[in-house]
């Protein structure tokens, strides 16, 4: 039985868009234990899987048609509309996250027994692209940091690095950008334990589309959207700093850290203002996309110019 848990904050009812599911949330804190971590970077913290109060500015959530007709995906294309039909033809099923490296009980687990064992919550995140453009996306999924609380980490594991899954036969784009397949992104084990961070399995209470990252993605609400893999098949627990796409192809443009910075521009865009799309009026952006007072704690003492 999936167990759903709404721990987001709150929009009012008048805020929100007329997904039925999402007319009666409120706030609920819950704090779910401790897990202490050795050997992180850039020193040993504690990872608490708890849900931190989120901001209350956040704003109006956007339409599910606006989050699913919109995508950057290119395992399928560059065009943004063109993503949600390309993406039908994938399957979803059946499907297998292996989860191994530097973990005391690694695993290959079917999807639908991962979401069947793992608490669900909701969480209203602002999601930021580097290009400008951005959204508030209600999604539900796993926290992260239950996850890899089951799984055990050692204390030689720093990073955690996400891997893609590959379908020649229905992803048309992957000769297409340059890019190596399959896509890879990373995380620091402390980013990683942070209760803000999602293993998205669905949106509006609904199951993820395919062009939304179907049926895994991660959403990391501070980071810019390039740090957020879709239909991730593989978790690898390591000691030393993994290959991402993006960062491997141009590390002058996209850092390793990738945090919603206002006043770290990109070569081609400037990051200080966002067009949250369905508005016309651009917003300035906030440090860390908003979420600054949860997370800045992780990056205390760093040069978040040079660690871009």
């Amino acid at each position: 039985m999936i167990i759903r848990s709404s721990d987001a904050f709150n929009l009012p009812e008048s805020e929100v868009t007329d997904e039925g599911f999402f007319r009666k949330r409120r706030q609920i804190v819950k704090a779910m234990g401790i897990l202490p971590i050795a050997g992180l970077l850039p020193a040993p913290v504690e990872a608490v899987c708890e849900s931190p109060l989120l901001n209350s500015d956040i704003g109006k959530a956007n339409s599910l048609h606006q989050i699913s007709h919109y995508n950057n995906y290119y395992e399928f294309s560059t065009n943004k509309q063109a993503v949600a039909l390309l993406a039908k033809e994938m399957s979803l099923r059946p499907w297998t996250l292996e989860i191994s490296g530097e973990v005391e009980k690694p695993e290959i687990i079917d999807i639908d027994n991962l979401l069947q064992q793992q608490e669900i919550v909701e969480r209203i995140y602002r999601f930021r692209c580097v290009e400008g453009w951005s959204m508030v996306i209600p999604w539900n999924g796993i926290q992260l940091c239950k996850l890899l609380t089951r799984i055990k980490p050692t204390s030689r594991a720093k990073y955690v690095q996400f891997i893609s899954h590959v379908d020649e036969s229905s992803m048309i784009g992957l000769s297409l950008t340059g890019l190596d397949f399959p896509y890879m992104e990373a995380l620091r084990l402390d980013e990683a334990m942070h209760p803000l961070t999602l293993l998205a399995t669905g949106l509006y209470g609904k199951d993820l589309p395919a062009q939304n990252g179907a049926p895994l993605r991660l959403v990391v609400p501070w980071k810019y959207g390039f740090k957020g893999p879709k239909s991730i098949v593989k978790i690898i627990l390591s000691e030393q700093k993994p290959e991402t796409s993006w960062n491997k192809i141009s590390p002058t443009e996209y850092g390793f850290y990738a945090n919603v910075n206002p006043r770290v521009s990109h070569p081609r865009w400037s990051q200080r203002k966002e067009n949250k799309i369905g508005e016309l009026k651009k917003k300035k952006t906030l440090m860390f996309n908003g979420y600054e007072q949860q997370v800045a704690g992780l990056y205390r003492g760093m040069d978040l110019e040079k660690n871009f």
